[in-house]
């Protein structure tokens, strides 16, 4: 999916227009030809994004672009995207470089369109948009500035070391003219320089296996550990990696955007309903078709997705406070942890795909959610969401409902409980506790009651889920 129309630019004229003198009846405004120097913004590429972070920028400075190619990937509240260019020309300048954040719309670079421009470009660097708000490059702890290394050496010391442990090897990006070349970041490549670091050795993570900052401080850590242990000089021992007690760490931006999204829920009248369903068919089910590649998240996906049909009321969603909307798709947004944040993949039209291609289509959304690499369309479009703790032994929990939607159901596990019969009789049946929070502006108590029904009665025989 294409991202060009986000990238916006702006003129920035070289000299201001003029009149040219001659008959005073027929003065007239001569505009001089303008040099096609344009800004590059941070684009929203959410719509609740404020601020971008430069995860690596896939061109240098200097480089050609053209219209469509990549020119920088930008982690948002939800995901990292690559922007295209919206012009053919040189990336003249990068006024934020890799690991910084900026405001949307806030200018991160500029874009000449010949070559004899970028020199003014540079120079009109200064005066550009700064960022609003910036977070320094995160180094490796402990990694040996410049001014410290004592031998200048070092590297080349250590290198086969490193290539040994897996940090350091031979990088080949498609563009880099058969290994003549390294493809890197221009961030990348002052760090490699101030660390004498030869980025010919350092496999690249970014786009393409383009070489990023992070690569290169992995790269440094791992030699510095090298050379330690090769030079045999006590080292005091590497910290686990975890929390640190009594430290204050930043949201990170996807939970800058789930905290705003919260307290906007505060401001939805919501209420609950809990219900109890036997699950003993749908676990059945469920070990005939585990093998063929079908998951529990699209059962139960399948099987609300099927109980809103006869309830459009509970798939509804009001965001004006004045009005609510039926919507016309019922799409299945599933709540998934991931490093750092939580996001919600979305299974659209999940009444109307078979439940092998659901559960298909629900594996690539979680390998695209936990690479950070799903389209605005595949996380923000949901109509319903389900949030479900039953994989971790949870038997009950409530849900905050997400802004803009009208209901949240929170499942819990599936778990053998005695109960008594119609007869008289006491037996062990699986039983699940599922509780739905709703927007009380639109949903009412009998709704959620009529649609908990239903779904009960399609889980307790779910013959319709496999049609």
């Amino acid at each position: 999916m294409s991202y060009s129309h986000l990238l916006h630019t702006s003129f920035i004229p070289t000299a201001p227009p003029y009149r040219s003198g001659g008959d005073a009846n027929l003065t007239r405004t001569i505009l001089p030809i303008q040099s096609k120097i344009r800004e590059i913004f941070m684009p929203a590429l959410s719509s609740t994004m404020t601020e971008g972070k430069i995860v690596s920028w896939v061109k240098s400075e200097g480089e050609k672009l053209a219209k469509g190619e990549s020119v920088v990937v930008v982690e948002s509240d939800k995901a990292d995207m690559d922007v295209e260019s919206f012009y053919d020309g040189y990336l003249a300048a990068i006024i934020v470089d890799e690991g910084l954040s900026a405001a949307v719309g806030s200018t991160i670079a500029l874009l000449a369109e010949s070559e004899e421009e970028i020199a003014l470009a540079q120079s009109q660097k200064s005066s550009s948009s700064a960022p609003a708000e910036t977070e320094s490059p995160k180094v490796v702890d402990e990694i040996p500035s410049p001014q410290t290394t004592t031998s200048a050496s070092i590297f080349a010391s250590v290198t086969n070391a490193a290539v040994n442990s897996g940090a350091l090897a031979s990088a080949v990006h498609p563009a880099s003219e058969g290994g003549k070349r390294v493809v890197a970041s221009p961030y990348a490549k002052k760090l490699a320089k101030d660390f004498g670091l030869d980025l010919r050795g350092v496999i690249g993570s970014g786009p393409n296996g383009r070489v990023v900052a992070k690569d290169v401080e992995a790269a440094v850590a791992a030699a510095k550990v090298s050379v330690s242990s090769a030079t045999e000089v006590p080292t005091d021992v590497a910290k686990p990696k975890g929390v640190e007690l009594g430290s204050v760490v930043p949201f990170t931006t996807m939970q800058g955007a789930v905290s705003r999204n919260m307290v906007e829920s505060l401001a939805v009248p919501t209420f609950r309903v809990g219900y109890t369903i036997t699950t003993d068919a749908l676990d059945a089910l469920y070990k005939k078709v585990k093998s063929k590649g079908v998951t529990m998240t699209a059962l139960l996906a399948k099987a609300t997705a099927l109980a809103l049909v006869k309830h459009p009321v509970v798939n509804s969603s009001c965001r004006d406070g004045k009005s609510f909307t039926y919507n016309s798709h019922i799409n299945i947004a599933v709540a998934v942890a991931i490093d750092g944040g939580l996001i919600t993949p979305v299974l659209q039209d999940a009444d109307k795909i078979d439940l092998y291609s659901l559960s298909r289509k629900w594996k690539d959304l979680v390998d695209k959610a936990r690479a950070k690499q799903l389209q605005p369309n595949e996380y923000s479009t949901g109509t319903f969401t389900l949030s479900n703790l039953g994989m971790f032994g949870v038997d009950r929990f409530d849900a905050i409902l997400p802004p803009g939607t009208g209901a949240i159901m929170a499942v819990g596990a599936s778990q053998a409980t005695l109960v008594g019969t119609k007869d008289g009789r006491i037996g062990l049946k699986n039983q699940m506790q599922v509780n739905v929070t709703a927007d009380h502006r639109v949903i009412y108590g009998a709704d959620l009651a009529a649609f908990l029904q239903t779904l009960a009665k399609i889980i307790e025989d779910p013959k319709d889920l496999t049609l």
